[in-house]
C-alpha cells in the first residue's frame, strides 16, 4: 500500500487524543459490573477504604491507586502528578485483563496483532533508541533496568525483563557491536500480552520504558 504523506498533529491534537482516550477507558472501567474480579484477573488489590472502593496496582515498579466511582488515579504515598498517558495504560491493562497465566512462550512484536504492519514503526520508537544508546555499553542496561524492577534475563549478549504490570513481562535484548558489527537490539513478549493490552498499547508501553531507561542512564552517567 503507498504511504501518504499527511501533517504530524500538534501537541494540542496529542493532548486531546490522550483525554479522549482516557474518558473511554474510564467509561468502560464504570460499565465493569464485577470490579473485584476483574482485579483478580489483572493481578491488583480491590479493597473498600473509608467508604471508598480502591484499587491498588503495580505499574513499572510502582504502586498506584484508582478510586472508585470518580475514578482518580495516584501514585501511593506520593504527590507527584500522573501522566495522561500512564492512566490510560493502566486503565487499559485493568479492562482488558482476561486472567490468562504467563505461558512461557515468547514472542516478538511481528507476531502481535497487525504487529508486522508496524513493526518498523515500533523499532523506530523504541528498539533504536535502546541501541543508540545502550548498544555500545550494554551493561549498563541491567543497572538502570533496576529502577523500574527489572532483572538479568538470558538472551543475546546482555537482557533484562521488566515486569511492567504484573502479568506483562517485557524482556529487552542487546547484542553488543564490534568493528564488524553494528549493535542490535529487540523486544520480546510473553505470548499471553494480548489477553492484556492492544498491540497500540503494548508501543506505547515500550516506548515509555525505553525512554524512561534513557532518562536513568543520562542521571547516571551523563550520556
Amino acid at each position: 500500500m503507498e504511504s501518504k504523506c499527511v501533517p504530524l498533529p500538534n501537541q494540542k491534537n496529542y493532548e486531546y487524543g490522550n483525554e479522549m482516550a482516557y474518558k473511554l477507558a474510564c467509561e468502560q472501567l464504570a460499565r465493569i459490573d464485577d470490579i473485584e474480579q476483574q482485579c483478580h484477573k489483572s493481578g491488583s488489590l480491590y479493597q473498600e477504604i473509608d467508604s471508598q472502593k480502591v484499587i491498588t496496582i503495580k505499574y513499572l515498579d510502582q504502586s498506584y491507586q484508582i478510586t472508585l466511582p470518580n475514578i482518580e488515579i495516584s501514585l501511593t504515598n506520593s504527590e507527584e502528578q500522573v501522566p495522561i498517558r500512564d492512566k490510560v495504560l493502566i486503565l487499559h491493562y485493568l479492562t482488558s485483563a482476561k486472567g490468562n497465566p504467563v505461558a512461557n512462550k515468547l514472542i516478538t512484536y511481528r507476531e502481535l496483532p497487525e504487529g508486522s504492519n508496524y513493526s518498523q514503526t515500533f523499532s523506530k520508537r523504541t528498539i533504536k533508541s535502546l541501541v543508540h544508546h545502550f548498544g555500545q555499553e550494554p551493561q549498563r542496561l541491567v543497572d538502570v533496568a533496576e529502577k523500574l524492577g527489572g532483572h538479568k534475563a538470558d538472551y543475546g549478549d546482555v537482557s533484562v525483563t521488566i515486569n511492567a504490570f504484573s502479568q506483562v513481562p517485557i524482556t529487552l535484548v542487546l547484542w553488543q557491536g564490534d568493528t564488524e558489527f553494528a549493535p542490535e537490539g529487540s523486544i520480546i513478549f510473553d505470548a499471553t500480552i494480548s489477553d492484556y493490552l492492544s498491540t497500540e498499547d503494548i508501543t506505547v508501553l515500550c516506548e515509555t520504558i525505553t525512554w524512561r531507561l534513557i532518562n536513568y542512564l543520562r542521571r547516571a552517567y551523563g550520556d
